[in-house]
This record gives structure tokens, sequence and C-alpha cells, in this order.
């Protein structure tokens, strides 16, 4: 796989604006805090393998730069690992621009998990996805979370979920996903942006959009 085209994510002032009103005030308080409010704190639940949600204990980001190991963290949390996101911070060379690309967290995902091919990095180079991306997407989605194990998205632009709330982030993020309904074309997302919108279903379609010249770390 080429790794040149999974675009970096650059996390400045004018990315994390946020649009259509989730978060306001200036950037340097648009990520809360980690909370204990139990977001996401839902057992594994499968039905004929048509859905299944991992149970993640959920921690949002402590700064507007962290996306990437906090995802990532959260992301290990469904596997009952419980890793310091100032650790794997270090590890994906994450500053204060942010994470570079989800290659930066793979290998992690892979140490963390204990098995070098656990995870890959897969790339949706193209400025949206199309029919056979967004179908790979699908499957690895199912595949991973019947594995017992979260996919890691680098995501940037806005989205809207299926309650109709939107989620922006211009300049790049990185979220989460822990489950699937109806044989993947919907997905959970953990999200640890904002506490108060941790977790939300998304349309498959519109998560491929969202990844689109970027990539996602999958089993």
């Amino acid at each position: 796989m080429r790794t040149d085209l999974i675009r970096k994510t650059a996390l400045t002032a004018a990315g994390l604006a946020f649009t259509g009103g989730a978060i306001a005030g200036p950037v340097t308080t648009a990520f809360a805090a980690p909370t204990t409010k139990p977001a996401t704190q839902t057992q594994t639940d499968r039905k004929g393998h048509s859905e299944r949600e991992l149970g993640v204990r959920y921690e949002a980001q402590p700064n507007f730069y962290y996306c990437g190991p906090a995802a990532t963290r959260n992301a290990l949390s469904v596997q009952g690992k419980n890793i310091n996101v100032d650790d794997m911070a270090k590890e994906m060379g994450t500053t204060e621009a942010g994470t570079n690309s989800i290659n930066d967290i793979t290998p992690v995902l892979n140490k963390e998990t204990g098995k070098n091919d656990a995870y890959r990095s897969v790339e949706i180079s193209t400025p949206d996805a199309d029919a056979k991306q967004t179908d790979t997407l699908r499957a690895d989605i199912v595949h991973t979370v019947d594995d017992g194990r979260a996919v890691v998205a680098n995501i940037a632009g806005t989205s809207v979920d299926t309650d109709g709330n939107t989620h922006s982030y211009e300049g790049g993020h990185y979220i989460s996903v822990v489950g699937y309904r109806d044989n993947g074309n919907t997905v959970t997302i953990a999200d640890s942006a904002d506490p108060n919108q941790a977790s939300y279903q998304i349309s498959v379609e519109h998560l491929a959009d969202w990844i689109a010249t970027r990539g996602y770390a999958t089993s």
C-alpha cells in the first residue's frame, strides 16, 4: 500500500472551528477533559451477525490535538486495555499539529494488541469514496468488530449522523468505530472530541466520504 497518499492531519486553530453549533468557545476549550460519564458503556451484542456493538470505556481527549491517541485508547479499551494517552502520543509522534496519519497509529494498535498483523492501514485516496471503497470499508468494519476490535479512522470535513446532528472537523480528526447494525450499513462511532456527543451512529457511506483522502486502521 502506498502511504504517501494518506493525507496528514493538521489540527490547526482554523481546522478546529467547528460548524453546526456542535461545540462553541475558543479552540483551547473545544475539547473537554477526560470524563467518567458512561457514554458508550454497552455490552457486546450480536443478533444473527447483522449487528454488534463493543463495550467502550470511553474517555474524552484532554486537549485539542490528542484525538489520535484518544481514539486509539478508546479503541483498545474494547479489548480490556487501558493505555496512557501520553505514552501513546509519544509513540505516534503527536504534537500540537496533531498525529500525522493513520500509519502512525496502526503500529501502536498492533503493539498493544500483541500481534504484529492485528491491524493494517487502508487508504481512501480519492476526494469521495466510490462504491467499491465503501463496500470494502463496510466489510472491514464488520470483520474487525466481529473479531472484538475497533476500527480507528482518520476523517476530515463535515458529516451528519443518523439523528441529523452535524459533526465537523475541517482540520482533521480521529475517531473509533466500535459497532455496526444492519449488516454494517450503519456504524457506531466513539468520538473523543466531546463527551456530550461521545457516541452516535452514521451511515457507512457518510463515513467512507468522511475518511476520503485519508485512511483507517482495521483488522
